[in-house]
Formats: C-alpha cells, sequence, structure tokens
C-alpha cells in the first residue's frame, strides 16, 4: 500500500480534517490520527496541519499507509471508539428532538452526555448520532459543541451543505444563544457585561480555563432574571464571544460561580443547606440562528431539565418574570 493523496471535495469546504478523516477512514481512533499528525504523517498540501484545522476544496491530503491499515484492521475486528445507539438510547435520543426538518436537528441535550469522545470517554453523542438519521441519506453531522454536563439545545446538520452554512454561521457571530443559570449569591448590577480574556490554565493536567490578561478576548452578557434570598441568583447569559468554557469562568471570576460546578467554583459552587443541588446548573436555553435554506430565522427554546427544574423550585424564582427579564437581552 502506498502513500495517499486525497482531493478535498467542493462539498467537503470547511469540514474539520478529523471529521474529514472519521468519514474517509472510519476506522481510524482520535488518537492514531494524532500521532500521525504530531509526526509530520498526515498534512495538507504538504504542510503539518493540525485535527482542528478547516479544509477548503482543492486541497491535497496526504494520508500515509498505516492510516488505512490501521482502519480496515478496526473495521474487520469492528473495534469503535463509543458503542453505538441500542434501540433504548435511540428512542431517548429521539424523544429529545425539539425541532426537525430536511436541513436541521435541535437536540435537547441531557447533562452528563458528552457530545463528542475524549478520554475515558465510552458513550457520547457523535457515536450514537444514527439513531437521528431518520429518513435523511446521511448521517447528521455535529456543528458545535456543548459541556458534558450542560444541558440543553445542540444544532445537528441533516447534510453537508447545512453543516457548511451552520459552521459558517457560528464562525461569523450570526448565532444568537441565550443561557440559564443559577449562581452563587447575586451580582451587581443587575445588568452588565463581563468583559474578562481567557486562556488556558497554565500546568492544567485537563483542560481548564483561566482569567488572563494576555489570553483571548471574551464577552458576556447577563442580566439577573430572578433572586432568591441574597443567596443564589437566576441568570440568563448570553456568549458574545465563544471560548472554552466561558460562562463557567466568567460567572467565576465575577465572585459568582455556577452552582455545581465545583471546577471553576470550588467550594463556592456548593451551598451550605442545600447538598442537594450538586449537578452544573447551566442550560443552553435558546438559538436563534439563520436557517441553512433560505436565511430565516429559526429559533428553537429547550425546557430546563429536571435537575434545574427542582433548583428554581426550592429557590422560588418567579418563572414569568424570569422569562421577561430573560427576554431582555434582546433589547
Amino acid at each position: 500500500m502506498k502513500v495517499q493523496l486525497l482531493t478535498v471535495e467542493e462539498d467537503e469546504a470547511e469540514l474539520r480534517l478529523d471529521r474529514w478523516f472519521k468519514q474517509h477512514f472510519p476506522g481510524l481512533g482520535h488518537g492514531r490520527l494524532e500521532k500521525l499528525l504530531r509526526t509530520g504523517q498526515v498534512r495538507v498540501d504538504g504542510r503539518r496541519a493540525k485535527a482542528g484545522v478547516r479544509l477548503q476544496a482543492g486541497q491535497q491530503v496526504r494520508v500515509p499507509p498505516s492510516a488505512a491499515t490501521d482502519a480496515s484492521q478496526a473495521a474487520r475486528q469492528g473495534r469503535r471508539p463509543a458503542a453505538p445507539a441500542d434501540e433504548r438510547a435511540t428512542a431517548w435520543l429521539r424523544d429529545a428532538v425539539l425541532f426537525r426538518d430536511d436541513w436541521v436537528i435541535a437536540l435537547n441535550k441531557p447533562a452528563g452526555l458528552a457530545v463528542q469522545g475524549g478520554s475515558g470517554q465510552t458513550r457520547h453523542l457523535d457515536a450514537m448520532l444514527e439513531a437521528l438519521q431518520f429518513e435523511a441519506a446521511e448521517r447528521p453531522r455535529l456543528v458545535h459543541r456543548l459541556d458534558k454536563d450542560t444541558s440543553g439545545i445542540l444544532l445537528l446538520a441533516r447534510n453537508r451543505r447545512a453543516a457548511q452554512a451552520l459552521t459558517e454561521a457560528f464562525r461569523d457571530g450570526a448565532v444568537r444563544k441565550t443561557y440559564w443559570a443559577a449562581v452563587a449569591g447575586v451580582p451587581r448590577p443587575a445588568r452588565g457585561r463581563i468583559d474578562l480574556p481567557i486562556g488556558k490554565q497554565a500546568g492544567a493536567a485537563r483542560e481548564k480555563m483561566a482569567g488572563d490578561p494576555h489570553g483571548t478576548k471574551a464577552l458576556t452578557e447577563y442580566v439577573v432574571a430572578g433572586a432568591s434570598k441574597g443567596e443564589a441568583a437566576w441568570l440568563a447569559l448570553r456568549p458574545i464571544t465563544g471560548r472554552t468554557h466561558q460562562l463557567r469562568v466568567h460567572c467565576a471570576l465575577i465572585g459568582h460561580p455556577i452552582l455545581g460546578d465545583g471546577k471553576y467554583g470550588g467550594k463556592a459552587a456548593f451551598l451550605r443547606g442545600r447538598p442537594e443541588i450538586k449537578q452544573l446548573q447551566l442550560h443552553a436555553r435558546e438559538i436563534a440562528v439563520p436557517h441553512p435554506a433560505d436565511g430565516t430565522t429559526l429559533r428553537v427554546v429547550a425546557p430546563l431539565p429536571e435537575h434545574m427544574e427542582r433548583a428554581w423550585a426550592d429557590f422560588g424564582f418567579d418563572r414569568a418574570k424570569g422569562q421577561s427579564r430573560s427576554d431582555s437581552l434582546d433589547n
């Protein structure tokens, strides 16, 4: 077997390199691909590349013989990065669909389900997407991510054109997202902007971000939608930029960590006398995005998960007033 030089097709433009490999060599594990990239065996137009690079039509991807061999061996041996969805999981995933047409699926992702595989992840949404193919000819595609412990709206593209349009919308800032969170204490002022740069924490064994004056610009708008006797607040949050863990880091940096977020809030993220509030209280509540077919606005709202419904009831948050204040972020 020889080195292959494969040309990126027109409808593969803007596809991440690792996603391109998953489509062409589905048996090749992510860890193995990363090694091939680090050692320069996989290249794009003759240059070293990273897994997240966006491909352009006409570029050539160098595929070493070992990549094809590993992929075919994995396929013969039936190895997969994660178990596919069984019938029960298929029904459960389909019940989580909030919106579906020929172009887009909006899914209400549950807290605790990883979007993609990683270290120690044996079950993740990316390996279960066939369950959401329905009658379409193509498997749906991920176009953005949510943290494992964050619930709420996750968009999937149902074809390559939709994936390209949605990816461009996210990249160009044309997507409006609103998150709901319960935080420790009550921020003042009741409405504001958090403009604090973020960078990866030096020496962190796992992915962890931190405030960094030399980091990447990060901007979040917020409004206090409700409060519970100074103990906790219901925040509506709008990320203007899309940095890793941005909302969690920003809330912790202003002294009001998201409840249940021990990673960024430490002990302050857990209230005395409320041991039941252990899960992360962060939910992707609403998304508005240009529809990939005609550019009209697609708006989807996701109901709160059970653990946050219980917290909202315990804190006595006024849902009608809170919703109105949340909507004020659009003004």
